[in-house]
């Protein structure tokens, strides 16, 4: 089971959206985080059960952000709107840092999320969880 977290700018949560409704059959077997309103649609269109941090612009981005440096998620589908300049754009560059410091992948758009979750669905994550194992500070 992996830790995910789906963030999507303004323009993009109908693309978010309906993404998780066409791989629910896949993410329901992971543990989902949200910023809030990306969370909430999710959950009013789909089964899926969602962990909803803030906002983006309020903290949002930061909270799944410090999981990132905690190195305890897994992937993150953030899909962005490149066409429009964003008041908290700092902490989208420090997430997409955190991301590369700590290998974890990220999807900025649909395209990449699918080739994501598709090799999600096929196992191809089993990486991550020996990530976990031998952690420092967490016995395995």
């Amino acid at each position: 089971m992996m830790d995910i977290a789906l963030i999507a700018h303004d323009r993009k949560k109908d693309e978010m959206v309906n993404f998780a409704i066409a791989y629910e059959h896949v993410l329901k077997h992971h543990r989902l985080y949200a910023t809030g309103t990306t969370g909430t649609r999710i959950m009013e269109n789909t089964s899926l059960s969602v962990h909803r941090f803030m906002s983006g612009p309020l903290g949002g981005d930061q909270q799944i952000g410090a999981r990132v440096a905690e190195n305890t998620m897994d992937l993150i589908l953030f899909f962005r709107d490149p066409l429009m300049a964003q008041p908290h754009e700092p902490d989208i560059i420090a997430l997409l840092r955190l991301c590369d410091v700590q290998g974890i992948p990220v999807a900025t758009n649909v395209a990449t999320g699918e080739l994501l979750v598709k090799a999600l669905e096929r196992g191809d994550f089993a990486w991550r969880e020996l990530v976990h194992k031998y952690k420092p500070g967490i016995e395995g």
